[in-house]
């Protein structure tokens, strides 16, 4: 019996990129739609109290409606916005982002700056992807999860993952069903650096000799070199010859090397944009003292320490301080110090002053270090976030201490996803 179909309006957007409409005085949320679009739904299930619609066509388009750049848009689920032009895009993320601020937060900035953008394709270096071996269709897929379901996407390339893996899934999928551990390989994690990739395999037994040859031929086909991963991220070793990965900051002329399965900026032109924007909005001088939180690789730190004043960077992964000392190293920059330190405990924070702050935490946010930022007595603070949320709930503690939000701006790290980041300066 096919479905009862309702015309409805679609009213809003809601932060994850659904559609919001009325279905009988019940609120229902839709997919791949847009706001003031007549469109047919059907009535999906309620998870979690909330109501489901199927789209099954669209009668009145918006016209900021585009035609999605990828085969498997609406299943795939990387990508949310594609049906959406990239302007708009950009237009909504920033809309969503003020407002998480002002309801969350109670934070109204000074200025709003224009937002960050790049190339809105083949843009990401950094991903995990899952591997399956899939009997009933005779073969093996790799890429991102479906939208609704943990099944694997079907698919051969990616419009949105950096060369070469834009092209290469289905190749690697062929090259694992040849091997004789393709049923134990269930994760894949690329990465991509200014010169050449790299590819680390999630394993759960040893491979072949043979294995070996394949995924060692693959990876000199595609130039990329391939890592196998045994148990956790510490136990990643190279099948074969590597080269080391870099990416480079072409006007601060710094060069930074990572791993395999390092935390980098996913998007390199963004990057590179917001690296020079945190610069010129933070206005370092060769006098400043200058704290870096979560620093990470020192991907904002050296940038900073170029000004000539003093930096340090505190960051909770061993790993990432170690390869932190040694781009200061390769860089040739000796004012500047890197320590491991345990960044969600308001302890960690350094007692003495510094003149500029700098954040760059994980989604969770920076509760801990906000807690006693003020006594710091920096005439700036640049939060750098991944989610405004946790954004918003940290604005709370920094205005309690007499900063105010100066200038934010949105930073397209994701096109095509709901996912925005944003720059927050704070002043006292």
């Amino acid at each position: 019996m096919p479905p009862e179909l309702h015309e409805v309006v679609i009213d809003d957007l809601t932060h994850d990129g659904q559609g919001v409409a009325s279905v009988a005085g019940e609120r229902v949320f839709v997919k791949d739609v847009l706001p003031g679009e007549t469109v047919t739904i059907s009535l999906g299930k309620r998870r979690r109290k909330l109501r489901q619609g199927q789209l099954h066509a669209v009668l009145k388009a918006s016209p900021q409606r585009t035609t999605p750049g990828c085969d498997y848009f609406g299943r795939c689920g990387g990508c949310a916005l594609q049906h959406l032009e990239a302007a708009a895009q950009l237009e909504w993320k920033t809309k969503a982002m003020l407002e998480t601020l002002r309801r969350i937060g109670g934070a109204v900035p000074e200025s709003v700056a224009s937002p960050l953008t790049s190339e809105p394709w083949r843009y990401r270096r950094r991903a995990r992807l899952g591997v399956k071996h899939v009997t009933a269709k005779g073969r093996v897929l790799v890429g991102f999860r479906e939208r609704a379901a943990g099944y694997i996407t079907d698919m051969e390339h990616c419009e949105v993952l950096a060369p070469p893996f834009d092209t290469c899934l289905g190749a690697l999928a062929e090259t694992l069903a040849d091997c004789s551990i393709v049923r134990q390989v269930p994760q894949a994690e690329i990465a991509v650096g200014d010169d050449h990739g790299a590819l680390a395999l999630r394993i759960l037994s040893e491979p072949s000799a043979e294995d070996r040859g394949r995924l060692q031929a693959f990876g000199e086909h595609w130039d990329l070199d391939v890592y196998l991963q045994p148990g956790g991220l510490d136990s990643i070793v190279p099948l074969g010859e590597v080269r080391p990965l870099m990416y480079r900051l072409p006007r601060q002329q710094l060069e930074l090397e990572f791993a395999p399965v390092d935390f980098i900026q996913v998007n390199a032109g963004v990057n590179r944009a917001m690296v020079t924007r945190a610069l010129e909005l933070l206005a370092p001088r060769n006098t400043d003292r200058i704290l870096d939180l979560f620093c990470g690789l020192g991907n904002f730190t050296l940038p900073l320490a170029k000004s000539g004043g003093e930096v340090v960077g505190l960051e909770g992964a061993a790993g990432l301080v170690a390869r932190a000392e040694a781009n200061a190293q390769r860089n040739e920059l000796d004012n500047v110090r890197f320590a491991t330190a345990d960044l969600e405990a308001s302890e960690a924070l350094p007692p003495e002053r510094f003149d500029l702050v700098l954040l760059d935490p994980p989604r969770a946010g920076a509760a801990a270090m906000v807690e006693g930022i003020g006594r710091l007595k920096p005439r700036g603070i640049l939060y750098v976030s991944c989610h405004p949320g946790t954004l918003a709930r940290d604005c709370v503690g920094l205005q309690a201490q007499g900063f105010k939000l100066s200038t934010v701006l949105g930073v397209d790290m994701f096109p095509h996803t709901n996912h925005v980041e944003t720059m927050a300066l704070f002043v006292p």
